[in-house]
């Protein structure tokens, strides 16, 4: 069906990768778990829109491209690398400021703490269009699932990114909605919330340096 090989397959791989923690994913449950539903939606558009561009630039050959001229893949996840740890320096010092506050905190509901106004969306785009590893990542993952033979290619790879994006808008919208509650949990035990933050901030730095070491 529209040229695919295995869509069972596909379906198996696509929860697999999407359900693995990841920088867009994570990114997204920080932000709904500290600044509300509003603000996690617009970081999940962010993460829709900039996936779906680095889908539509696979198809139109990008990858080929990062692999001809390797200059711009070193330029790009210098970048993306950079944004990674820094948002991971930021949740590690939003673990500190909740461990030095543990006490006054304990057992109450979760208040975000008081940040300057941000546009989650373009923060989660630019999170999602500087990772170069992605194009490469989907470009290999699609072709598996793409018939040689099938005269409509374009049509195949569309219905593979919509299925992907679906999936991965339910999966959003599960941590959209869960993170509140899962905020509200934790700051009755700030230690174990402390600990989460630490370690999703490890996490993130982990990424950028991953990304630093990325090779074509």
């Amino acid at each position: 069906m529209f040229g695919i090989t295995d869509l069972t397959a596909y379906l198996i791989g696509v929860l697999i990768i999407i359900l693995l923690p990841g920088p867009n994913s994570l990114y997204c449950l920080s932000v709904s778990a500290g600044q509300g539903k509003k603000a996690g939606a617009w970081a999940m558009l962010g993460i829709l829109v900039g996936d779906s561009l680095l889908m539509l630039a696979t198809v139109l050959g990008a990858g080929t491209l990062l692999k001809i001229y390797p200059a711009i893949f070193d330029g790009i996840k210098l970048i993306g690398g950079c944004y990674l740890a820094y948002i991971g320096v930021r949740l590690m010092m939003g673990a500190y400021q909740t461990f030095k506050n543990r006490h006054a905190i304990a057992g109450k509901s979760y208040t975000p703490p008081a940040v300057a106004k941000q546009n989650y969306f373009y923060r989660s785009l630019s999170l999602s269009l500087t990772n170069p590893k992605a194009i490469l990542f989907f470009l290999s993952f699609f072709v598996q699932f793409v018939r040689p033979d099938y005269d409509k290619p374009f049509l195949t790879f569309f219905v593979l990114a919509v299925i992907l994006q679906i999936v991965s808008f339910l999966y959003l919208t599960l941590l959209i909605f869960s993170g509140k509650k899962l905020a509200d949990i934790f700051s009755s035990r700030p230690m174990i919330m402390t600990l989460a933050m630490l370690g999703v901030g490890c996490l993130f730095i982990g990424f950028g340096v991953n990304l630093w070491l990325a090779k074509l």
